[in-house]
C-alpha cells in the first residue's frame, strides 16, 4: 500500500464507496402463470419497484423476457442494494408479472410484496415461494387462487469491490515498461528519427514514459520498474535480443521511478544498433510468467502492467495474439501507445474493444487485457489527457479479474 496519499479527497471518495457497494444476485422462476396470448402461451417478464421520497413506486429493475411460456426460468441478476431498497433490508419491494406485448402494451399477471430480509431466506435448495396476485380477479372470482406462483431460488448479499477497494487494501500495480528499438524508428542521431532526443531533452517515447509512468508509479510503493527493450542487436556479440534490460543488468532489470527508467532509456541508445523484426511475444510472456506466479495469491495483491511503447506493425502477430489470449487468464493488463506515424491496425486489432481476440488455434481471450493508444492523437493535449486514455480500461480489467477469481482485497472488512 502506498505511504503517502495519493491525492486530497481520496479517503472521503473511498468511505462513500465501503458503505454503498453491497449488491444482491437474485435468481428468479416462475410456475404456472396466467395464460395470456390467444393462440400461445405468456411471455412473461418481472419488474421490481422501490417507494419513492414522494410515496410513489419506483421502477428499480426489469428482467429479461422469457417467451412462450408459464414456467420461466429468468437468468440471475445483480443490483446494488442501495439501488434495491436504499440499503434498507426492511423496504417494502413491489414486484410485479407481466406478459410482454410488441405494442408495448403489456399484460398484469400479477404482483406481490416481499423485502430484502424476507428475500435473504431463499438460498440455493431452499427456494421462497410468492404467490402471483392479480387484485382484479381476486374481488371477481370467489375461488381465485393465485395467477402462478414466483419462485425466488437464490439470493445472495455480496461486496462489490471497486478499483479504488482493491488499491487501499493493498493491492501493488507492477509496472514494467517495453521499448521498441526496430530499425524502422530511424537513426536516434538524426532529427527525424523517433528516439531522436531534441534540446528539450524529450522525444515521444520519453513523452509516453513520462505521461503514464507518472500515474502508475503512484500506486507501487517501491516504484522500482523493470524497462526491457526489443528489436535492438546488443554489445559485444551483436545478437538481435527481443527482451533486454535497458540498463545492461538482465538479473537486475529494475530503475528507480520513471526518472530512472528514462535515465536508463537515453543511456542505452547510443550502445545499441536498432535492427528487427518487431516481435512482441517474448516481452508479453516475460511478464506473463511472473503474473503467473501470482495466480498462488490468496488475496488481491499484485497485478501486472506491461506499457509496450512502439513504432509499428507488429512481425510476430500469431505468436503475440497467443500470447495475449493466454496473459488474458493471469492478473496482466497490456497498454500498447503507439508513437509515429505509422498504420496501427494490428495494434487496434489486439484492443479486442469491438470483437473478442482469438489466438491462431481460435482459443478466445478470457478477457479484454489490450488497451491501445495512438500517440499522435495527443501530441498537443495536456499530459493528463494521454494518461486518462491510457489507463482508461485498467481499472475496469483488474477489478474484473479479481471479482472472477474471486479475491477480496488484502485488507478489507467482511461484507
Amino acid at each position: 500500500m502506498n505511504d503517502k496519499p495519493a491525492g486530497k479527497g481520496l479517503i472521503t471518495v473511498a468511505a462513500q464507496e465501503l458503505s454503498d457497494n453491497q449488491v444482491i444476485t437474485l435468481s428468479l422462476a416462475g410456475r404456472k402463470l396466467d395464460k395470456k396470448d390467444l393462440f400461445g402461451k405468456s411471455d412473461p417478464f418481472l419488474e421490481f419497484y422501490k417507494p419513492g421520497d414522494d410515496g410513489k413506486w419506483m421502477l428499480v429493475h426489469r428482467t429479461e423476457v422469457i417467451k412462450y411460456t408459464l414456467d420461466p426460468v429468468w437468468k440471475p441478476f445483480t443490483v446494488p442494494l442501495v439501488s434495491l431498497c436504499d440499503g434498507d433490508v426492511e423496504k417494502p419491494i413491489q414486484v410485479m408479472c407481466y406478459d410482454y406485448d410488441n405494442d408495448g402494451g403489456h399484460d398484469f399477471i400479477g404482483e406481490f410484496q416481499t423485502s430484502v430480509s424476507q428475500m435473504c431466506e431463499a438460498r440455493d435448495g431452499v427456494p421462497l415461494e410468492f404467490e402471483c396476485i392479480n387484485p382484479k380477479k381476486q374481488r371477481k372470482k370467489k375461488n381465485y387462487k393465485n395467477s402462478g406462483i414466483i419462485i425466488l431460488r437464490s439470493c445472495e448479499i455480496n461486496r462489490d469491490y471497486s478499483f479504488l477497494d482493491y488499491i487501499l487494501g493493498g493491492c501493488q500495480l507492477m509496472f514494467t515498461v517495453g521499448i521498441d528499438f526496430t530499425a524502422s524508428n530511424g537513426n536516434p542521431l538524426d532529427p527525424s528519427s523517433l528516439h531522436y532526443i531534441n534540446p528539450m531533452g524529450t522525444n515521444e517515447y520519453l513523452s509516453a514514459i513520462w505521461a503514464v509512468g507518472q500515474i502508475i508509479q503512484d500506486y507501487d510503493s517501491d516504484k522500482m520498474f523493470p524497462a526491457l527493450g526489443f528489436g535492438a542487436q546488443l554489445p559485444p556479440d551483436w545478437k538481435v535480443s527481443h527482451e533486454f534490460a535497458i540498463n545492461f543488468n538482465p538479473t537486475n532489470p529494475f530503475c528507480s521511478g520513471v526518472d530512472g527508467i528514462a535515465q536508463a532509456y537515453s543511456a542505452c541508445l547510443p550502445h545499441i544498433r536498432f535492427y528487427g523484426p518487431t516481435n512482441f511475444s517474448p516481452i508479453v510472456n516475460h511478464v506473463a510468467r511472473f503474473a503467473a506466479q501470482a495466480t498462488q495469491q490468496q488475496t488481491a495483491t499484485q497485478y501486472f502492467i506491461l506499457l509496450i511503447i512502439t513504432d509499428g506493425v507488429i512481425s510476430d502477430m500469431e505468436e503475440t495474439r497467443h500470447a495475449v489470449v493466454q496473459a488474458s487468464k493471469l492478473p496482466m493488463s497490456i497498454i500498447i501507445v503507439g508513437v509515429g506515424n505509422a498504420d496501427f491496425a494490428a495494434m487496434e486489432f489486439l484492443d479486442g474493444d469491438s470483437r473478442t481476440l482469438r489466438s491462431h488455434t481460435g482459443e478466445e481471450a478470457a478477457r479484454d487485457i489490450v488497451q491501445f493508444v495512438p500517440f499522435r492523437e495527443f501530441r498537443n493535449a495536456a499530459k493528463e489527457t494521454l494518461a486518462k486514455a491510457v489507463l482508461a480500461e485498467l481499472p475496469q480489467q483488474v477489478v474484473q479479474y479479481f471479482k472472477h477469481k474471486n479475491l477480496p482485497p488484502t485488507h478489507s472488512e467482511p461484507a
